[in-house]
C-alpha cells in the first residue's frame, strides 16, 4: 500500500476531543486513512508522540521573507503549515509604482528591503501567484486597509471623498475576487489610522459580501484599549462582517489585570450574535518598527515628510512633548517609557551598538536626552529600525488565551539582529510552557486553538483537523519535551520535540531536519467573486 504511515500515534485531532491512539496514512497530499494496522511505503514509529493538524499562524509578518528565504525554517521548524499574511493594514499588494516604494521604506523595520529582490507584482492575484512559485508552508492573505487608503487617498490625514471611498471599495472587491481571505487594519499606523469608523464599515460591507473577515489592529492597546475594542465590535455589528481581533492583548501598566473587562465586552457581543474571534502570542513584549511610536500628525504625508519633520528642531520638540508628556496615538495614548523600548534591528553598521539596549540605556551611555537619540536614529536609518516594546501583562496573557474564541498568532518579525523570539518559538511555547509547565490549557484544548478553531475562522473546509480526506498538513511532536529554545539574546533557535512536519503531504521537517521541500502554496478565498 503506497503512502507514509505514522504508526501508533496519539491523534490530537484539532477539535478539542481527547487524544486517541491510531495509525494515520498520508497519500497524494491527503489524510487517506485513520485506523489500526495501516501499511505504507514508509512507516514512522510515532508511539508516545502526538500527531496534530499543522499549526495555523493567524498573524504573520512574513510577507517578504517567505519569498526571500522560502525554506522558512523559523516557521516550519515549530510546526506551522499555514500563516496569514497582509497584517496590520500594511503590506505590498495591491500597489502601484509609487506606493510600493513608500511601503518598502515604511516597512523596512518589519520585513527588510532585500537588495536585488524582484518586486514583480502589483495586484493581489500576482502576489499570490508569486507565493505559488515555491514556499515551504501555505500562506493566505488579508487585504491591507492602510495600503488601500494609500492608493486611493494618499498620506493625508483627512476623510476620504465619495469617489475615493468608491475606489477603496472597488480595490477591496478586486482583492477578494483575486483570492484574499479578508481585510486587515493597523489603526495606530499611518495612513490607515486616518480612516473613520464609517469608512471602515463601508469597506467591511464589501468584505462581508465575499465571505471574508476583518482583522484589525485597533486604535489603542493602552489608555484607550476598551474603547478601541468597542469600536471594532461596532464595525462588525454595523457591517455584518465577522471580526477577528489581531494580537488581542491588554498592554501597558494602565491595563494590568484588566483582561476580564475585555472578555466581558466580547462575550456580551458574541451573545448578541456578533461573530468574533481573536489571536494572541504567548509572550509579554511586543514588536514593531521604531517610528510607529510617533504621533500620527508627524507621519502625515509619508516617509519623506516624516524625516523632514524629524530634522526640524522646533517640530522635534513638539513631537517630544507628544511622546513623553501627553502620550502619542502611535504609542497608544501612554507617555513613552524609553526604558521599555528596546532597539532590536538596525540598517546601518554604525548603529549596531544600539541593538539589544533600550533607548534609555543608549541615551545614558551617549550622555544625551532619549528623545534626541530616538529622532537621530530614525533620520539616519530612514525609519528602517525595529524595536521591542516591553509592555505586556502575564495575567492578561493567560486569561485571554483561555477564551474559547482564541487562536494563536506569532505577530513575528523575522528580520533584524535580534528579532523577537516569537518568530521561532510561539507554537512550541504554547505547548511546552503554557500547557505542560503551567497547565493553563490542556493539550487537546490548546491544539484546537492553534488548528481547528483557526481553520474555522478562515472558512477552510479541509484543513485544521486530523480527518480522512483532509489536506495532510500535520505535525508530529513529543508532548513531554516540546519546547521553545529561542530567547531574547539568542532568538534564532529552533524548537525541540518536533521531529516531523508535513505540508500538503510532503515532509518538510523529517526526523528533525529540513528537507528543502517547498510544498506550500497560497490559500485563496473559495467564495471570491460571490
Amino acid at each position: 500500500m503506497p503512502g507514509l504511515v505514522f504508526r501508533d500515534a496519539t491523534v490530537v485531532d484539532g477539535t478539542g476531543a481527547a487524544g486517541y491512539r491510531a495509525d494515520v496514512r498520508v497519500q497524494d497530499g491527503r489524510i487517506a486513512a485513520i485506523g489500526p494496522g495501516l501499511g505504507g511505503d514508509r512507516v514512522v514509529d510515532a508511539a508516545g508522540l502526538a500527531l496534530a493538524p499543522g499549526f495555523i499562524d493567524m498573524h504573520a509578518h512574513s510577507d517578504l521573507q517567505i519569498l526571500a528565504r522560502p525554506d522558512h525554517m523559523a516557521k516550519v521548524s515549530q510546526g506551522v503549515t499555514l500563516e496569514v499574511l497582509g497584517q496590520d493594514g500594511l503590506s505590498y499588494a495591491p500597489v502601484d509604482d509609487s506606493t510600493v516604494d513608500a511601503l518598502r521604506a515604511q516597512l523596512a523595520g518589519w520585513n527588510d528591503d532585500p537588495p536585488g529582490f524582484a518586486w514583480d507584482w502589483r495586484t493581489v492575484g500576482e502576489y499570490l501567484d508569486r507565493l505559488d512559485a515555491g514556499i515551504a508552508c501555505n500562506a493566505a492573505y488579508l487585504l491591507p486597509q492602510g495600503t488601500i487608503r494609500m492608493l486611493a487617498v494618499g498620506w493625508s490625514d483627512r476623510p476620504a471623498t465619495g469617489p475615493e471611498l468608491d475606489r477603496m471599495r472597488a480595490l477591496v472587491a478586486a482583492g477578494l475576487a483575486e483570492g484574499a481571505l479578508g481585510m486587515s487594519s493597523g489603526l495606530t499606523y499611518t495612513p490607515g489610522m486616518y480612516a473613520s469608523t464609517d469608512e471602515l464599515v463601508a469597506l467591511c460591507e464589501v468584505v462581508a459580501a465575499s465571505g471574508g473577515y476583518y482583522s484589525p489592529h485597533h486604535r489603542s492597546y493602552g489608555s484607550g484599549a476598551l474603547e478601541a475594542y468597542a469600536e471594532m465590535v461596532e464595525v462588525s455589528r454595523r457591517s455584518g462582517c465577522p471580526l477577528h481581533l489581531a494580537h488581542a492583548t491588554m498592554n501597558f501598566p494602565v491595563n494590568a489585570g484588566r483582561a476580564a473587562s475585555l472578555l466581558a465586552l466580547l462575550d456580551e457581543a458574541i451573545a448578541d450574535g456578533v461573530d468574533i474571534s481573536l489571536d494572541t502570542y504567548p509572550y509579554l513584549p511586543g514588536a514593531t518598527y521604531l517610528s510607529a511610536l510617533l504621533p500620527s500628525w508627524a507621519a502625515d504625508g509619508g516617509p519623506d515628510a516624516t524625516i523632514a519633520r524629524l530634522s526640524d528642531v522646533d517640530i522635534r520638540e513638539r513631537i517630544r512633548v507628544d511622546l513623553e508628556e501627553r502620550g502619542s496615538d502611535g504609542c497608544h495614548g501612554v507617555p513613552v517609557d524609553w526604558a521599555s523600548i528596546e532597539i532590536n534591528g538596525v540598517r546601518l553598521a554604525a548603529n549596531a551598538d544600539l541593538v539589544g539596549r533600550s533607548v534609555a540605556e543608549s541615551a545614558r551611555r551617549a550622555g544625551r536626552p532619549p528623545a534626541d537619540l530616538y529622532f537621530d536614529v530614525l533620520v539616519a536609518e530612514r525609519l528602517g529600525t525595529s524595536c521591542l516594546m516591553h509592555v505586556g501583562d502575564e495575567d492578561n496573557v493567560r486569561a485571554i488565551m483561555r477564551h474559547p474564541a482564541h487562536t494563536g498568532g506569532s505577530d513575528a518579525l523575522l528580520v533584524g539582529e535580534r528579532p523577537h523570539p516569537r518568530a521561532w518559538g510561539t507554537f512550541p511555547r504554547y505547548l511546552g510552557h503554557y500547557v505542560r509547565e503551567l497547565g493553563v490549557l490542556s493539550l487537546e484544548e490548546c491544539v484546537a486553538h492553534l488548528t481547528g478553531r483557526a481553520a474555522r475562522r478562515l472558512r477552510l473546509p479541509d484543513r485544521g483537523l486530523v480527518r480522512e480526506g483532509y489536506a495532510a498538513d500535520l505535525v508530529l511532536f513529543d508532548p513531554s519535551t516540546v519546547a521553545d529554545t529561542a530567547t531574547f539574546d539568542e532568538p534564532r533557535q529552533a524548537a525541540t520535540g518536533i521531529p516531523y512536519v508535513l505540508v500538503n503531504g510532503v515532509p518538510v521537517i523529517d526526523d528533525g531536519r529540513h528537507t528543502g521541500a517547498l510544498a506550500g502554496h497560497s490559500i485563496r478565498n473559495s467564495r471570491r467573486g460571490a
